[in-house]
């Protein structure tokens, strides 16, 4: 989880590949009206997104006891709690990639994606960081980031 730009599709598929997980990308879940207002520069509302994650949310309650990588923002507390509702909530681990603005910026820059740059500093305001996640920088190498990720496992 995380802000535009962050690294989650890019971390979430070599997670999936490395542990033969499926991989669902959050932004496919997205409606077009929504895809729509991004283009246009225009902020989602709560109003917006809970649609989004509720389709999410089915999706995950269909696949129960499949293994599951998602990339999605899950910029609020609120909307992390609606993707794991009816879910096994041990079985879930939060991975909230971070990085500092400058970079995030760069690589929205240089990919194309239906939300403009524009939108950056809006996510990063209604970003609520998790209390329990590991959170990793974005800017280390993917296999860095795995080898974050397997200590975490381990340690649990």
């Amino acid at each position: 989880m995380g802000v535009s730009g962050s690294g989650k599709t890019t971390l979430g598929k070599a997670i999936a590949k490395k542990f033969d997980y499926n991989f669902l990308e959050g932004d496919r879940f997205h409606s077009e009206a929504n895809k729509q207002k991004m283009k246009k520069g225009i902020p989602l509302t709560d109003e917006d997104r809970i649609p989004w994650l509720r389709k999410i949310n089915q999706t995950l309650q269909k696949k129960q006891g499949e293994k599951i990588v998602l990339a999605c923002s899950a910029l609020k507390k609120i909307y992390r709690k609606l993707l794991k509702d009816k879910l096994a909530s041990e079985t879930i681990l939060w991975i909230h990639l971070c990085d500092e603005y400058s970079v995030l910026k760069t690589r929205m820059e240089n990919r194309n994606h239906f939300m403009p740059i524009t939108l950056l500093k809006s996510q990063l305001e209604t970003l609520e960081p998790p209390k329990k996640a590991l959170t990793i920088n974005s800017s280390l190498a993917i296999g860095k980031m795995i080898d974050q990720l397997e200590l975490h496992l381990n340690e649990c």
